[in-house]
């Protein structure tokens, strides 16, 4: 029994001293640098888009695309995970993604870039539009 309350005390002493409420690290969206488009799709194809971006120091990597689709529009950015509470790099990390568009729409896609937000905290993007070519059979 003895065994057992010791067992329990020591369980709760150590998790008791975990701090799990605060995560060591938080997500933020990075600007696109750079798109390389195609200057046409083909319907019914796969093609790809290659974005460059620049991670602000080491203690940034990639997480994942945001990639949000409404209609014939696509919204891209980075989001990049930063690490908090570690000593860091401060140079700058330049990078590139490529993403696969299964092209599945015949009209013009409209791929809007993130740049970063303007002096009144808006969105600001740099539009492509990338026309689709329907091949007869």
């Amino acid at each position: 029994m003895k065994k057992v309350i010791l067992i329990l005390f020591l369980s709760l002493s150590i998790s008791s001293c975990l701090d799990d409420d605060n995560p060591n690290y938080q997500f933020k969206l990075l600007t696109i640098d750079k798109a390389i488009t195609p200057e046409s799709f083909t319907y019914g194809k796969v093609d790809t888009i290659t974005v460059h971006y620049t991670l602000p120091n080491s203690c940034h990597e990639y997480n994942d695309l945001y990639y949000k689709q409404q209609d014939t529009v696509r919204i891209v950015a980075i989001r990049a995970k930063e690490n908090l509470g570690i000593t860091c790099n401060q140079s700058t990390i330049k990078k590139q993604h490529s993403i696969p568009i299964r092209v599945s729409q015949k009209k013009t896609y409209l791929f809007k870039f993130w740049k970063g937000k303007d002096k009144d905290g808006k969105d600001t993007y740099e539009e492509v539009k990338v026309p689709v070519i329907v091949k007869d059979k």
